[in-house]
């Protein structure tokens, strides 16, 4: 569940997105001055900020100002009654993710927070390590496989399948369990399109070389070490 700071000092607005926030499966916290944004920032970790500007003790901007000075990942919403140019260059050039001038439609709020958040997740995940496996290179990032230097071309369900397999090594998998995952649970054609796939890969990966993907009789494949 990702958790928003609600940064307003007008409760009547700040109680209507705290309630549409929770309806939407939200863990929310509210501040209603700078001072107090900061010191629930201090003590809890939040997925994303909504931060009016225009709030007593510290103003908005000072209040993302300091955010910034610790971390870069929170997400940062600013949201304020003024439209002026200046005003949204500076919170940009602050460091705020994006800009809402009130009034706003609170559909128009929620999908620039479920924006921002898809953001957040995608720039936080792991970048996936190269696989090496035998005389093969396998790049996730980009879907590539190479033998030494040489990029080989393998279509996306050749890929897919390869990588499943060598995800699940030293496991002996059968014809059904490979469709259900590489082609999906809705795939109603024959088992035999998975030997269809594996003679294809084993004639472009395997160059001369014991085969890549072993058969297991009376189940189906595996890689092995």
């Amino acid at each position: 569940m990702d958790k928003i700071l609600i940064v307003e000092d007008d409760e009547k607005i700040a109680r209507v997105i705290q309630l549409e926030l929770e309806f939407e499966e939200y863990e929310v916290a509210i501040a209603y001055t700078g001072k107090e944004a900061l010191e629930r920032y201090e003590s809890d970790a939040f997925d994303l900020i909504l931060l009016d500007v225009m709030i007593p003790e510290l103003n908005g901007l000072e209040v993302l100002r300091r955010v910034r000075q610790k971390d870069e990942d929170t997400r940062v919403i600013m949201l304020t009654a003024r439209d002026a140019v200046m005003d949204k260059v500076s919170g940009l050039d602050s460091g705020a993710n994006d800009y809402m001038t009130k009034p706003f439609e609170i559909e128009e709020l929620l999908a620039r927070i479920r924006t921002q958040l898809k953001q957040k997740s995608a720039v936080s995940e792991p970048v996936p390590e190269d696989i090496g496996y035998r005389h093969l290179r396998i790049v996730p990032m980009a879907r590539e496989v190479y033998i030494g230097e040489e990029l080989v071309y393998l279509t996306q369900k050749e890929y897919d399948l390869l990588y499943f397999l060598i995800e699940h090594k030293n496991q002996a998998l059968s014809r059904e369990q490979i469709i259900e995952a590489v082609w999906g649970f809705d795939y109603y054609g024959d088992t035999n399109t998975v030997d269809v796939y594996v003679r294809y890969i084993r004639k472009k990966l395997d160059r001369d070389k014991p085969s890549i993907i072993a058969s297991v009789r009376g189940i189906g494949y595996m890689m092995k070490d």
